[in-house]
């Protein structure tokens, strides 16, 4: 065997285990996220499941983000009451297809997490957004966002909803302010569910701050919204 050829094989072994090591890095990493959000949920009086659910995917696909792609599954569940409400909360995954300028097909992993806080009541679907380049885009193509008193909220966040009497009630004069307090905060309301969908898997460091924020949206829903 010539030096070349040994040298060749030396090379592809230190690839190999270089690959293998970074992979089981990741895992360990994955495994700490899921072992911290465990004890999380058991700090917090709530329930959780590390198992993948396509069921839970599929149950919530209107919202901004999961419906797109392929193999679409949650994890990661944690369910159960903060403070005064029910939540719903889990990493999601989905995967997209691309083809490069050779032609060949290259395979796209992508992660989201969703907070769900469940509302006594069902609503009319409403979506509150930062006001971007794609908003306006739709504005332009007869998409129109609903228009408020502040013109400042008006032009930061975009509202979208069938009914506009309920989008008025819900985006009052305190929600207005706190809403204005936040950096690109985006919600939803879907039936029962007050929900926020965020880029990324979860991080269990932040996420009471963020179940602290859908409270904090959902205490400024006017009492009558629930008579």
């Amino acid at each position: 065997m010539s030096e070349q050829s040994l040298l060749l094989i030396l090379l592809g072994v230190c690839i190999v285990l270089a690959v293998g090591a970074l992979a089981y890095l990741g895992w360990r990493m994955e495994q700490k996220r899921t072992d911290a959000l465990a004890s999380l949920a058991a700090r917090l009086g709530m329930n959780f499941s590390p198992a993948r659910d396509r069921d839970l995917a599929a149950r919530f696909k209107a919202l901004r983000g999961l419906h797109e792609g392929n193999d679409r599954y949650a994890w990661n569940v944690l369910s159960g009451p903060y403070g005064a409400s029910p939540f719903l909360i889990f990493d999601f995954h989905y995967e997209t297809e691309s083809t490069d300028s050779d032609g060949k097909r290259q395979t796209s992993q992508h992660y989201l997490h969703v907070v769900l806080l469940q509302l006594p009541r069902a609503f009319p679907s409403l979506h509150v957004s930062p006001e971007g380049m794609f908003s306006k885009i739709a504005q332009a193509l007869g998409y129109d966002d609903i228009d408020f008193e502040s013109a400042e909220f008006s032009r930061r966040y975009c509202v979208r909803s069938a009914d506009k009497k309920f989008a008025y009630d819900f985006c009052n004069a305190r929600m207005i302010d706190f809403l204005l307090g936040q950096t690109k905060l985006s919600l939803e309301v879907r039936d029962e569910w007050l929900a926020f969908v965020y880029n990324g898997r979860m991080s269990p460091d932040e996420l009471t701050p963020k179940l602290d924020l859908a409270c904090a949206v959902h205490e400024r829903m006017p009492d009558y919204l629930f008579a």
